[in-house]
């Protein structure tokens, strides 16, 4: 039978005490220490937008699409017309059709922007670096309406200026005219890429908020097409006069219907309709959970 071993006597705890002052007085750290501001969010933005692959993909099918279309239209235009029929023709307006079309890629890009993030969780790490939600919204939409603004321009005006110069027997724009075919539309078309935008915060789901887009684009003229009864006339009417289609066709003087938008109205609705939706993408950012 082993013996019992007496219990270890107990030492008091030391009662430990930091020395007054910093640990290492003489540490300076290399990492600046420095307050984030949008412009930090701005960068982060932009870096993201030009590394990314659908970001070249779908402004190089815009602008295939918008030039090619416009230039092949006014060259079909050319060499089955006379200069009797065209002297009232504005050659600026034959832009639209590619427009019409391009704008799909607009809206894409537009949209994923957003909710591709949420799609792949990529949104966690960008609040973690930027904590201010409204900050990183406001540097999306500041950085995709720049872009979308630059090429739209850019491409409307290359098939402006080719268009007038296939058209020799069309009238010749007034300042007013070319204004509101180049930089004017081009505005609207990065208003409506930036609705998508928007679209894309508050739905976080990339092709729930594109097919969302299409049908606001579509969807009010398919609609009236078949709005046969006489009671429907009114609506069938409005439908038609406030599509984005005719809306466009006005910056080139052409709507659908004698009344509804004329001038710059489109630009002022569009820019109505995205204000107000940023504003509750805003609201809903701030009180979801990522």
């Amino acid at each position: 039978m082993s013996t019992p071993q007496p219990p270890m006597p107990q030492t008091a705890a030391p009662n430990w005490q930091a020395a007054p002052g910093p640990s290492y007085p003489t540490y300076n750290s290399p990492i600046p220490v420095v307050r984030t501001h949008l412009g930090h969010a701005l960068a982060s933005e932009w870096t993201k937008i030009r590394s990314v692959r659908s970001t070249m993909w779908t402004l190089g099918v815009f602008v295939v699409l918008v030039v090619g279309i416009g230039m092949a239209t006014a060259a079909l235009v050319s060499a089955n017309s006379t200069e009797e029929g065209l002297a009232d023709q504005n050659p600026l307006s034959f832009g639209v059709f590619g427009l019409l079309l391009g704008s799909m890629c607009i809206i894409t890009l537009g949209v994923l922007t957003t909710a591709s993030e949420y799609g792949t969780g990529m949104i966690r790490t960008t609040m973690t670096a930027c904590p201010t939600r409204g900050r990183v919204l406001a540097a999306k939409a500041i950085v995709f309406f720049v872009v979308a603004l630059v090429v739209t321009l850019a491409s409307v005006v290359l098939v402006a200026l080719a268009d007038v110069a296939m058209l020799e027997g069309a009238r010749e724009p007034s300042g007013q005219e070319w204004l509101k075919g180049t930089l004017g539309i081009s505005l609207y078309i990065a208003l409506l890429g930036l609705l998508s935008l928007v679209v894309g915060s508050i739905i976080r789901h990339s092709a729930g908020a594109i097919t969302v887009m299409i049908g606001v684009v579509l969807a009010p003229l398919v609609i009236a097409m078949f709005m046969f009864s006489a009671s429907l006339q009114d609506l069938q009417q409005a439908l038609i006069e406030y599509s984005i289609p005719n809306q466009l066709s006005v910056f080139y003087a052409q709507s659908l219907s004698e009344s509804g938008p004329s001038g710059w109205d489109p630009l002022w609705i569009m820019l109505g309709v995205t204000a107000a939706a940023f504003a509750g993408a805003y609201a809903l950012l701030e009180k979801r959970d990522v």
